[in-house]
């Protein structure tokens, strides 16, 4: 159970916040937002604040925000249709009824002769009692158009997505993995604070274990390193890639130790890695800092981090580098979360933000159907000057989530094997 509610907590989490970034940029540039959905399948709750409806779904693995132009409604009302209006005190109809007529009070029938919900927002029609006479009423820009149960707010010209310069658009898309990057550099940053030090990058011994060749050589925690084998060391992560490639090969440590310069001299012993192949270790930590500076910026430089590790790893998939066992599906990351759950909260969080700019780089991916997909047509319309037909980018979004679809069937399958079998 403990699982349950941790698998959910970082998926919900991460998503909640992928999908706040598209809906505060789309609110930002006054598009319509129908629905803030987190997770898919049934509801289990839904609240409707002004013309959006929020949503909690079944299955927490996703999320959506629908927006005005890209959902296919769209409000059409054919001659010939007999409505009921409901006007406010400037005669400015709030509400066209098109079935459950008898649920209002002070309902204007009206057969209609013609209208334009979009630009001109009119209705236009035959009254019940002069069916000789055509009477024009102005639509609010927010009227709801209502069939029996279903409320559905009308999308004037200027509300839908499709109307917004493509600075806006843009923007609207790519701030869905941008607030991925954020949720990232808070939750670390929040890491560095509770836990009183972070992992520092500079050219310093960190703690000395006991019984490694650091100890056995002399080295001491604090001693800075100029250089080795005469190559200067700039960072610890110098020191690490360094240390690592010299399985028992005697290195010279230039250190600093109370403002006095000495060598030492220290072979790494050799041990094996997770491929196999033998690495060195001296047995020293990466050195911590608990400066106020050092924190603050922590949030940055582990996103940065992260964001490169993940890209190296999307790199061997087109250099061919590569096996479907690199990828993990819904099964794999609850495995994997149940594992980091057993090391405690703070560890729990650390893993959300791992997985927050996963999903905010993989997003970015130029694919149909991922963000990067779509930014990918933006600038396609950016250089051409025009968009791609709307129904052939449709076409290609769906094409390429079936594919998707497909690909994340042969992961999970291949995740349960790994977990069970």
């Amino acid at each position: 159970m403990t699982t349950i509610i941790a698998f959910i907590f970082v998926f919900g989490l991460i998503v909640f916040f992928h999908e706040l970034g598209h809906f505060l940029f789309a609110k930002r540039s006054g598009i319509l937002v129908r629905d803030f959905s987190i997770g898919f399948g049934p509801k289990i709750f839904a609240y409707r604040k002004k013309e959006t409806q929020y949503t909690l779904r079944l299955l927490p693995i996703g999320g959506y925000v629908r927006m005005a132009g890209e959902d296919g409604e769209v409000v059409e009302l054919k001659p010939g249709y007999r409505v009921g209006l409901i006007l406010n005190d400037d005669e400015i109809v709030t509400k066209i009824i098109i079935n459950g007529k008898d649920q209002y009070q002070d309902v204007q029938p009206l057969e209609v002769s013609g209208s334009d919900l979009e630009k001109e927002l009119f209705i236009e029609g035959y009254e019940e009692y002069d069916e000789d006479k055509v009477v024009r009423y102005q639509v609010a820009s927010d009227a709801v158009v209502v069939d029996g149960k279903i409320e559905t707010i009308i999308a004037p010209y200027d509300r839908v997505f499709q109307s917004k310069s493509l600075g806006k658009r843009a923007m609207t898309i790519f701030a869905g993995p941008l607030f991925n990057f954020i949720l990232a550099i808070i939750i670390f940053t929040i890491l560095a604070f509770v836990s009183g030090s972070v992992p520092s990058n500079d050219p310093e011994i960190g703690q000395v274990m006991d019984n490694g060749a650091a100890q056995e050589a002399g080295l001491k925690q604090g001693d800075e390193v100029i250089s080795i084998n005469g190559k200067a060391m700039d960072s610890w992560q110098d020191i690490f890639s360094t240390v690592e490639k010299s399985p028992n090969k005697e290195l010279d440590f230039k250190v600093e130790r109370d403002g006095k310069t000495q060598d030492i001299d220290v072979t790494p012993k050799a041990e094996k890695a997770q491929d196999g192949t033998s690495v060195g270790k001296i047995g020293v930590a990466q050195p911590g800092s608990d400066s106020f500076w050092t924190k603050i910026t922590y949030g940055f430089t582990q996103t940065w981090f992260w964001i490169t590790q993940i890209g190296h790893v999307l790199g061997q998939m087109v250099t061919g580098d590569f096996s479907l066992n690199m990828l993990n599906g819904p099964v794999g990351i609850y495995t994997s979360t149940q594992e980091v759950v057993s090391y405690g909260f703070l560890t729990l969080l650390n893993w959300t933000a791992v997985l927050s700019i996963n999903l905010g780089i993989v997003n970015l991916l130029p694919l149909p159907a991922l963000d990067g997909g779509r930014l990918l047509f933006f600038l396609y319309e950016l250089v051409r000057g025009k968009p791609l037909d709307p129904k052939k980018e449709g076409m290609v979004h769906f094409i390429g989530f079936a594919l998707l679809m497909v690909l994340m069937l042969l992961v999970t399958w291949n995740d349960i094997q790994r977990a069970f079998f």
